[in-house]
């Protein structure tokens, strides 16, 4: 009998060895040249010429896995509703980042299709339980989906580190999920298998890439990253439990496992709003970019902001792990540091010019 160790460990060389097989394939056939951005008149950090692959792997791999558990592992899989859901949601997501790579759809259909996502979420009972009252449990998972959906769309604007983020945000989900379910089970199998797939794009997205993962990779991780922030961060305390109103623990919890994301995209909206432009378009005037303008390469950049983010992730499992009576003293401690990342990050865009 296959054990789960052995299952968890297999999903993780598969999906490695895998993406670096489908990633490599695809740079190796003229077709490379049919899937690039259609919109190469925006604004960008590196060159838009580039082909745009990592999201279709990230896909397939998700769909390998997906299949590979139901036929091999367990078949209930496919009946269960949260699972049905997260399939739903990444594929929907996929092919709406998908079409506006090869069409450049306008922002109001990626909008609409990011609230039909998360309507499908909660259709499937998979929201935000932080509160006693269902509508503001409702109305908090939509603007999560659609929050963390373009925030890591935006954070894909320099190589490797919205793919970066991503990884430091599913070891720690994995880390969660190992603590409270065991080595069994659909949800560790198959963030190993994302995880997988996002070392093996690594391979060619670290600076200077051979590829990008496109709106098709980026709309991928952030509704997968949207479901699995609710599923092991938001809702970390039993539902039972959340009797009361908002649950400051569950706030910190989630700003720290997504400290880089929302300072970049809080820094980004507020930065643009000020200046009276719209927070989505696209533009050299991110977190990244402020770095690079300070002096760090696009290789330090990234290395920097995984390592905040990972730290961060590594202060949510403790307070999950090792915080069960929550108190003030709690909370402006670890708020402390979210601000301090958020403050120096922002101050940093108004004291370094952009070039």
């Amino acid at each position: 009998m296959i054990t789960g160790e052995v299952m968890l460990i297999a999903a993780l060389v598969f999906s490695i060895f895998m993406g670096y097989g489908l990633n490599a394939f695809f740079l190796n056939q003229p077709i490379k040249f049919l899937l690039k951005k259609a919109n190469k008149s925006a604004i960008r950090w590196n060159s838009q010429s580039k082909p745009i692959f990592g999201g279709i792997t990230f896909y397939s791999l998700f769909i390998a896995g997906f299949l590979a558990y139901i036929l091999l592992i367990d078949q209930s899989v496919a009946l269960h509703p949260r699972y049905i859901a997260l399939f739903l949601v990444v594929t929907l997501a996929f092919f709406m980042g998908l079409a506006d790579d090869i069409i450049n759809t306008p922002p109001v259909f990626k909008f609409v299709i990011q609230i039909l996502i998360a309507v499908i979420l909660i259709s499937f009972d998979v929201f935000i339980n932080i509160s006693p009252y269902p509508l503001l449990n409702y109305t908090i998972t939509i603007f999560w989906v659609i929050g963390i959906m373009n925030s890591i769309n935006m954070l894909d604007n320099m190589d490797s580190v919205a793919n970066l983020v991503s990884i430091s945000v599913f070891a720690g989900a994995f880390v969660l999920l190992l603590a409270n379910k065991g080595m069994n089970g659909f949800m560790p199998f198959v963030i190993l298998i994302v995880l997988g797939a996002c070392l093996s794009f690594l391979m060619f997205n670290w600076h200077p890439s051979k590829m990008y993962m496109g709106d098709n990779g980026s709309q991928f991780l952030g509704s997968m990253l949207a479901y699995v922030g609710i599923v092991c961060f938001w809702n970390h305390i039993p539902q039972e439990t959340v009797s009361y109103g908002l649950n400051s623990k569950q706030f910190i919890v989630v700003l720290l496992a997504f400290i880089v994301p929302v300072t970049d995209t809080a820094t980004v909206s507020i930065n643009r709003i000020l200046r009276g432009q719209s927070p989505f378009v696209g533009g050299r005037d991110h977190t990244t970019h402020h770095l690079a303008y300070a002096g760090l390469s696009d290789r330090k950049v990234a290395a920097l902001l995984f390592f905040i983010n990972i730290i961060s992730v590594a202060m949510a499992c403790y307070v999950i792990f090792a915080i069960p009576n929550w108190s003030s003293m709690w909370f402006w401690l670890f708020s402390a540091w979210f601000l301090l990342i958020f403050g120096a990050l922002y101050m940093l865009t108004k004291i370094v010019k952009q070039k």
